[in-house]
């Protein structure tokens, strides 16, 4: 299974997003992370994800008899290259899009469902734009956008950081008219 196949399923998405930012978390802290998961699912997908090389084991403990693994991402195996990307079709296109979402309502319920949510001091926003731009405006704003956030991909976790997850999503609601329209 490539990289793209493992990460396009909410769960095993919900589970490196869990352990992004250096962490190093067991099987049981995942359980308690994406509680509307079942045990069997994250256990199944956590050994999916160590097995395909994307979590790797970070230390072992004995625990009542039973050992217990902390895991932690490697952040060099969870990304799809543009050539992967490349090879989609229309239908996978609308499976990943779709799985993106699905890990959004999910995180977003469990983030809801916390006993101290609080949207407006946590600044949740969900805002969405509908913008035109030409392709050359599309590539600046996506360079400005890395440029913003890659230095950011590199924080570990701290007491007073928060993990915030940031999806931005562009596609074209319309192409542009064959010839300049007027009102």
């Amino acid at each position: 299974m490539n990289t793209l196949e493992l990460l396009a399923h909410p769960v095993r998405l919900r589970i490196v997003h869990a352990m992004r930012g250096g962490r190093e978390l067991t099987t049981a802290s995942l359980c308690a992370r994406i509680p509307d998961a079942s045990k069997a699912m994250i256990y199944r997908h956590v050994d999916l994800l160590a097995a395909s090389g994307i979590l790797e084991v970070a230390g072992e403990r004995r625990v009542r008899g039973a050992v217990e693994r902390r895991y932690r991402l490697r952040q060099d195996r969870v990304t799809v290259d543009a050539d992967a990307v490349a090879t989609l079709t229309l239908d996978d296109h609308r499976r990943v899009f779709a799985t993106s979402m699905a890990v959004l309502v999910a995180e977003f319920g469990a983030y809801l469902d916390r006993e101290n949510a609080d949207p407006v001091a946590d600044l949740v926003g969900y805002r969405q734009h509908a913008v035109w731009l030409s392709h050359e405006e599309l590539t600046e704003m996506i360079v400005g956008l890395r440029r913003a956030i890659l230095p950011l991909l590199a924080n570990q976790p701290a007491p007073d950081r928060a993990q915030y997850l940031l999806s931005p999503i562009f596609f074209p609601v319309e192409h542009p008219p064959a010839t300049p329209e007027t009102d």
